[in-house]
């Protein structure tokens, strides 16, 4: 859910927005000149509007294209506190099956997965994508299905996140290298939740680094002020002070897909608590296409027996 939250509050909300001529929010040690100049070149209503359905159009482009993209993805899994140590660390070969992904463990703890091993998920993941290969299986049928209405349900989230927050330019900053409009999304307190999970938009609020040449998210981070219950509570409850944030950058020309996510919260799941601190590093990203394409590539590493390298 977290996860989802954070998608639909970072992908630019098209609601109401502030006064674009606000005064913006500068960082610390950034000068009174730098404020000035940011302020002068504030982005009118019209403009923002402009963007914010370019930057959605831009967002489900990569969204599609990330279906037929296999990655690296080092998940690394830490204690909280000021001194957190890693508890877990693993790294895996992510591959789109048409309905999902699977994921096939590359390292773990620093140390590579054996042959053997390693061809025995590789022989699993080309058996799925046989399955998914072919329309007319029932169980490829089933799977999209699930999929399919899973991807409903994500869009129809995301869509009331842009009634849901209202939208604020604060000022240009650089961020890995690019220069960006930065917003901030705060909880709209006209909307009306219509089901159980859009209810938390009202406890979160988002900050937006979109890139001002491609009108792409560079980097997006979603807050929990304060405690989301599920079920009036019986469910479950995320915590006020849970974080989570992702960071793109074009991986193709045109395409820009994930490579940094960091969560960072806590809450409880009936009456059992949880307490997550992950980084996700991704990487490596290859096009391997859509199910049939992708089973002739994994079919052709399974002949000549080469294992694949996480390293670059």
């Amino acid at each position: 859910m977290i996860s989802t939250l954070a998608v639909a509050g970072v992908t630019l909300a098209a609601g109401p927005r502030t006064s674009a001529h606000s005064q913006p929010r500068v960082q610390a040690g950034a000068s009174t000149s730098s404020s000035a100049n940011a302020q002068a070149h504030a982005p009118s209503d019209d403009e923002i509007r402009a963007r914010t359905k370019q930057l959605l159009a831009n967002q489900h482009d990569d969204d599609d294209a990330l279906e037929l993209y296999e990655r690296v993805e080092r998940h690394i899994n830490r204690t909280g506190g000021a001194n957190p140590r890693t508890i877990d660390d693993k790294t895996y070969r992510v591959v789109s099956t048409g309905a999902g992904n699977q994921k096939i463990l590359l390292r773990e703890e620093g140390n590579p997965t054996d042959t053997a091993a390693y061809a025995r998920q590789l022989q699993s993941l080309k058996d799925v994508l046989a399955t998914m290969a072919n329309p007319n299986d029932p169980r490829a049928k089933a799977a999209y299905a699930k999929y399919e209405k899973r991807k409903r349900e994500r869009a129809q989230f995301v869509d009331a996140a842009s009634e849901a927050f209202t939208t604020k330019w604060v000022g240009r900053e650089s961020r890995n290298g690019r220069d960006c409009d930065v917003f901030e999304l705060n909880p709209n307190p006209q909307f009306q939740p219509r089901s159980m999970f859009q209810d938390a938009f009202a406890h979160t609020t988002a900050k937006l680094w979109v890139d001002r040449l491609t009108t792409q998210i560079v980097h997006g981070e979603a807050h929990v002020t304060s405690d989301i219950s599920f079920g009036a509570g019986i469910l479950g409850k995320l915590y006020r002070g849970s974080v989570v944030s992702m960071d793109q950058a074009e991986i193709a020309p045109g395409i820009w897909l994930p490579t940094h996510y960091q969560y960072d919260y806590a809450g409880r799941k009936f009456l059992f608590t949880f307490d997550q601190h992950q980084i996700i590093e991704v990487g490596r990203y290859r096009r391997i296409g859509p199910p049939k394409e992708a089973l002739q590539t994994v079919q052709n590493e399974l002949s000549t027996g080469k294992t694949f390298s996480d390293d670059p």
